[in-house]
């Protein structure tokens, strides 16, 4: 963003700002206590991340609000305006990202009723990604890293051949004994929910790259190919 006459102004950009990091965190906070609550069988931590989802819902509607008035009174336009229009998207996935991780939560308090399934190898290596890709996106948002945000949409694949991976061994499991169904099902449920974490950061990348650039490339291959 570039700096303008109104100071006053730019201090409030600048407030919005660490108003969308502060509920990233909050996000990125959740993803690692519900990933936590599965592997650990933790279901306190558990239902500790569905109540505290409470603080994410009440943040998105304070950005929403602060977001619309800068709107109103301050009449944006160019560059300004592409960054606070950004804003309310990426506080609108963020939110997105926050229930999902509560799924995850509701999940595991199920989980955590029966003998666990299966040793969990790829869940975790899927949820680490995940957590980067979260993090990458808000942080090419804080430094305005076009090239950082082409890394997480790249890094989507990662996740997307992962949960390939993880459907067919527990496809597998259901077939082999029946009486494994609720719980193959359940963690493909919370491996689900993990891709669309994925995809709500790579949503947060590509904002990113029309908020520095002007260029919408939802649907396009980008870069271009010369």
């Amino acid at each position: 963003m570039e700096g303008h006459i109104y100071k006053v102004f730019d201090m409030e950009l600048k407030e919005l700002k660490e108003k969308i990091l502060y509920e990233g965190a909050l996000v990125e906070r959740a993803i690692r206590d519900a990933i936590k609550a599965l592997l650990e069988r933790y279901s306190e931590l558990a239902m500790k991340v569905i109540e505290d989802d409470e603080i994410v819902n009440a943040k998105e509607v304070e950005v929403d609000e602060f977001c619309l008035k800068l709107l109103a009174l301050r009449q944006p336009a160019a560059r300004d305006l592409r960054f606070i229009t950004t804003a309310i998207k990426i506080n609108y996935d963020l939110e997105r990202i926050g229930d999902m991780a509560v799924n995850i939560c509701e999940r595991v308090l199920e989980l955590n009723q029966e003998p666990q399934l299966k040793p969990y190898i790829d869940l975790p290596t899927m949820a680490n990604t995940v957590q980067l890709m979260v993090k990458e996106s808000l942080d090419a948002f804080v430094k305005e890293d076009v090239e950082l945000a082409l890394k997480v949409t790249k890094d989507d694949e990662k996740v997307d051949n992962i949960l390939d991976q993880i459907f067919r061994e527990l496809l597998t499991y259901m077939m082999q004994d029946l009486r494994t169904i609720s719980r193959a099902t359940r963690l493909l449920f919370i491996s689900k929910n993990l891709e669309r974490m994925a995809d709500h950061a790579v949503n947060i990348a590509e904002l990113v790259i029309f908020m520095v650039e002007g260029k919408i490339i939802r649907h396009l291959k980008y870069p271009p190919e010369e």
